[in-house]
């Protein structure tokens, strides 16, 4: 059995989705609370659903029975200030999912994220010895808290711990595609535009408050999710694989690219205008983010990519645009 944490959530019930369809036995533990969040895994073949709370008592009924830990679950919020939240929800339980795959020779991959490189002066280079970790700087508690999860399992490795049976963490650069309604202010801007362009309103986006980036201009690597879920499965069915990758596409693409190519979708021609960037984040705004992907290619992992215009292309002609937007 596998479980995913977060798994109701929008990368996890992706996930979720991909494992069950491909004859995986899954669990998820999340919190579904009052809204409409219980639509993301209302279609996945689940096993079980845990809550957070009862988690330890059931990885231990189940302790035989698991084969994998998919750790997605954490408060993702970029603008969240509870760090005692944070701390207790992204690296406590962390540690003691690790702990579990390692006590019961499970296999464990988990979310990492983009925003541990900070204002990317530092590079995006994946490496995961505690050297070259100790030279990030994240911009916000979320980052932190991840940042300081991987400098946890690089010291375990260097000294020697027992690790799970296998394990990876997962860089993830900008994620987009379906599931992700919940998230509110945090969705991607795919989501957040295609209700204006589809009505024929205009779309805005940040001006650019850098004279080396023109409004629009500013990029980020997007990754289409269902790329996330090939990379999952590749490891499960690769167990020699263990360390920590970048999870982006390589090209860094700007927010211009990604309106346009949402116009393009519903075939409108593009209607775009700009606004400040809000004052408060414009200090930690980040004007470029690019995964390097050496090490993930390098330990075998061969398919492309889904580029910005088919991903984009995708997920609003099957999901945004269609009565279920749900996967």
């Amino acid at each position: 059995m596998i479980l995913v944490t977060g798994g109701a959530g929008f990368i996890g019930s992706n996930l979720a989705a991909a494992l069950a369809e491909g004859g995986h036995e899954v669990a998820i533990c999340d919190r579904l609370g009052h809204e409409e969040k219980w639509r993301n895994v209302a279609k996945v073949d689940l096993a079980d659903i845990v809550s957070p709370e009862e988690a330890p008592q059931w990885l231990e009924r189940h302790r035989r029975r698991i084969d994998a830990v998919i750790h997605m679950g954490a408060v993702s919020s970029t603008t969240e200030r509870d760090v005692d939240l944070i701390l207790r929800e992204n690296y406590r339980l962390s540690r003691a999912l690790w702990e579990f795959s390692a006590r019961e020779s499970a296999r464990f991959i988990y979310a990492s994220s983009a925003a541990t490189y900070g204002d990317g002066s530092a590079g995006f280079d994946d490496d995961a010895s505690r050297a070259s970790l100790a030279k990030l700087t994240p911009l916000n508690p979320y980052g932190w808290s991840k940042h300081l999860f991987d400098r946890f399992v690089a010291c375990e490795v260097a000294r020697g711990a027992p690790l799970p049976k296998q394990w990876a963490g997962l860089k993830f650069f900008n994620v987009y595609g379906p599931n992700e309604y919940h998230k509110g202010a945090m969705k991607s801007v795919v989501a957040q535009v295609f209700p204006r362009a589809a009505a024929g309103e205009a779309v805005t986006l940040f001006r650019s408050h850098n004279p080396k980036f023109a409004d629009g201009g500013q990029m980020r690597d997007f990754i289409y999710v269902r790329d996330c879920g090939d990379v999952v499965a590749w490891l499960l069915k690769t167990p020699r694989v263990n360390g920590l990758f970048n999870l982006g596409t390589g090209q860094a693409r700007t927010f211009l690219d990604l309106a346009r190519a949402v116009f393009a979708a519903i075939n409108r021609k593009p209607n775009i205008a700009y606004v400040d960037t809000p004052a408060e984040i414009r200090d930690k705004y980040q004007y470029f983010t690019e995964a390097r992907m050496e090490r993930l290619r390098s330990a075998g992992y061969g398919a492309p990519f889904t580029s910005l215009e088919d991903g984009v292309s995708d997920y609003v002609q099957r999901y945004l645009s269609a009565a279920d937007r749900y996967r």
